[in-house]
């Protein structure tokens, strides 16, 4: 038998399950690679928000990483929450140290509530130390405005974003416009001279939490797997759109994605409990298993 991509994310853990490692590692089985982790923090966290969260010691997250590429191996990686300076610090060192390739940097700087995961300390950090090291980074249109000063008020906005974020250094830049108004959810992709955009309908739902952390966790897969980078952030949203439409109520507040999606849909799992989600059609093209 072959042996699968092998993708590591470096980001906290979710205790409700939506985001963080936990949205990673499923992302990554739902697209057959080998996932591994390096935790950061530990969140206190469930559907109505983030009640606090514990920092790992730097050498900590440094040491998971090392352990992992100085045997496993790295096909890709990923970031999510960082936490602060240290941490990101430490990580940069490693990506640098370990030669990582492939890195997908999504620059989490608050949860689906608006509770702040990053420190003020670690916005210089991230711009210096980790944005010029990612192969692609993912930023929504909050963590353009705190990373660049760039407010993103429409469509039109999209290109300076991308523009701003490109000068700190990675080699694209997708910035996400989830949270515009307007019928399509439109992002920008953008490498320094071409831009492409990206758009798919806008579903209409609350249980979007994770949705950061299961896009990047794609791409980092799609890449891992060999795909460049327009065809695997293309993927990458089409699996997430997928994930959206499943999304399922969970606790008072916000709930998941829907990550195995498309096992739901071929009818590889079996019948959940009274919450379980029915099977969603796609919200669009005619292949629900690409990507």
């Amino acid at each position: 038998m072959g042996v699968p991509a092998r993708v590591l994310t470096i980001a906290g853990s979710d205790s409700g399950g939506g985001a963080g490692i936990q949205a990673d590692l499923k992302t990554f089985l739902a697209h057959g690679v080998h996932g591994m982790s390096a935790i950061t923090a530990v969140t206190v966290q469930n559907s109505v928000g983030v009640q606090g969260f514990y920092e790992l010691e730097p050498g900590a997250v440094f040491e998971q990483i090392e352990s992992v590429a100085t045997d496993i191996g790295v096909d890709a990686a990923k970031t999510g929450m960082l936490a602060s300076a240290p941490i990101i610090e430490a990580v940069a060192g490693a990506v640098e140290r370990f030669a990582l390739p492939n890195l997908v940097v999504d620059p989490v700087a608050a949860s689906k509530h608006g509770d702040p995961l990053l420190r003020p300390d670690a916005v210089a950090a991230l711009k210096e130390r980790l944005a010029p090291l990612a192969t692609v980074i993912t930023p929504n249109l909050g963590e353009v405005e705190l990373l660049c000063g760039v407010a993103v008020r429409g469509p039109g906005d999209l290109l300076a974003a991308a523009m701003a974020m490109h000068e700190l250094g990675p080699g694209w830049v997708l910035v996400k416009g989830g949270h515009l108004a307007g019928g399509d959810a439109v992002d920008l992709l953008y490498d320094g001279h071409d831009a492409v955009e990206l758009t798919a309908p806008r579903l209409a739902t609350p249980h979007t939490h994770g949705t950061g952390c299961t896009l990047s966790s794609a791409i980092a897969a799609n890449l891992a797997d060999g795909l460049d980078v327009v065809t695997a952030v293309q993927a990458a949203k089409r699996y997430t759109s997928g994930a959206i439409a499943g999304g399922f109520p969970l606790g008072k507040g916000i709930g998941p994605t829907d990550h195995a999606w498309r096992f739901r849909a071929a009818g590889l799992l079996r019948p959940g409990g009274p919450s379980h989600p029915t099977p969603v059609p796609f919200p669009y093209g005619p292949n629900p298993y690409e990507g």
